[in-house]
């Protein structure tokens, strides 16, 4: 469902004479549908650049990123668009929303946007942030105003509200109880089960262990210091 295949990534610094700096060489990965893959390495080793090309935000110098039958590295800004609406998930570690709008209705918006009837969209939200312990007091309420942690599970509530065939997973343990916690790793376990091919960072050695199958190290990926 996932494939990485020899992808190079180049910073170039536009402000310090446009510096080239190279980040990552020839990476490769494979993931299946029903997998989930933990990137690992230390800080710096270019885990999130990683991820964030996989999902079109940054651009590759080489190789490719399929992502089912579209190549993310060359694609048009619609196929992304597209490509994020009904297949790839992302569920970052920082909650980016228009302000003002309801916390139902910001985690309903994906399948709002697949053609979803509102109320039932809102629905669904409904269901999977009673899942997720946000009280009902605040669905009509921005998250904006929320703590982190409520923040993290409304990011994770809107990754998971549909059944994205593909998801990204950027540290969705951080910043979350116990309690909490267990529920996030219940709803990855369910999207493995339904197929769902997932990469992720997870700092949390437990909550790696429990759901990851494999991990690969982005450290091999680094350039080699002459």
């Amino acid at each position: 469902m996932i494939t990485v295949s020899n992808l190079t990534k180049n910073f170039v610094l536009h402000n310090q004479n446009s510096a080239v700096i190279p980040v990552m060489v020839k990476a490769s990965l494979d993931v299946k549908a029903g997998e989930c893959v933990a990137l690992i390495g230390q800080s710096g080793a270019g885990k999130s650049t990683l991820m964030r090309m996989i999902y079109g935000n940054y651009l590759a110098q080489d190789g490719d990123i399929w992502i089912g039958k579209t190549n993310v590295v060359g694609a048009s800004a619609r196929d992304i668009i597209s490509l994020r609406r009904e297949t790839l998930g992302y569920v970052s570690q920082f909650l980016r929303v228009v302000p003002r709008v309801a916390t139902r209705d910001v985690v309903g918006e994906p399948l709002m946007a697949l053609g979803v009837d509102p109320s039932i969209a809102r629905q669904r939200a409904e269901n999977i942030l009673s899942l997720l312990n946000i009280p009902e007091r605040l669905w009509n309420l921005s998250p904006t105003t929320f703590s982190g942690g409520e923040q993290q599970r409304v990011n994770i509530a809107r990754g998971f509200v549909y059944e994205y065939p593909a998801i990204l997973l950027d540290e969705p343990t951080a910043s979350l109880d116990a309690v909490n916690r267990s529920v996030v790793l219940e709803l990855i376990e369910r999207a493995k089960s339904r197929g769902a091919a997932i990469v992720g960072i997870f700092h949390d050695e437990s909550a790696r262990a429990q759901v990851c199958d494999r991990e690969i190290d982005v450290s091999a990926f680094a350039p080699q210091v002459n």
